[in-house]
């Protein structure tokens, strides 16, 4: 009697169920101790935990493909964080308070409207050569549109942060 060794491609293979949805490898690491607690408050799983931290810290390859970002933060509310933008940057009255590396939370004075933002943003647009960084016109332009469309729906508001002089 002869047997088959022959294995299908619809059976999984025993052990556990792959973590990622995504081409993955094992690697070892040797940690201190602190920051092997440290990981654990970010996820019980130290390889998520891991996953997660390198993400916020280097930016999912979503984040750079457009540039703007909403970060949710209560269920019907969300922050706009932007990656870096040398023309944002220069906006009179606006500033770009790096929370996490390369991605920018924006920040107006007291006072200013958000309209006033999105007419800037729009002179802005206007104003910027046609050889310029592709990137950086995809940055004004999806903000521009996620301006336009919250101040059309009445979906869009200003909060205030605390800020400390230094």
């Amino acid at each position: 009697m002869m047997r088959s060794t022959a294995v299908t491609k619809n059976v999984q293979k025993a052990g556990r169920p792959p973590k990622f949805d995504e081409p993955r490898r094992p690697v070892t690491v040797t940690l201190p101790e602190r920051t092997i607690q440290q990981l654990a408050r970010v996820h019980p799983d130290r390889a998520r935990a891991i996953a997660l931290l390198a993400e916020n810290a280097a930016g999912a390859p979503e984040r750079a493909a457009h540039g703007v970002e909403l970060v949710r933060f209560a269920p019907d509310s969300a922050l706009i964080l932007v990656g870096k933008s040398p023309t944002l940057a220069g906006i009179d009255g606006l500033r770009l308070v790096e929370v996490i590396p390369d991605r920018y939370l924006l920040v107006v004075p007291s006072g200013a409207s958000a309209e006033s933002l999105e007419l800037a943003l729009h002179d802005a647009l206007n104003e910027l050569p046609a050889d310029a960084d592709p990137g950086e016109r995809a940055i004004l332009e999806e903000l521009a549109r996620l301006m336009g469309h919250g101040r059309r729906q009445s979906a869009m508001s200003k909060g205030e942060l605390l800020i400390i002089a230094l």
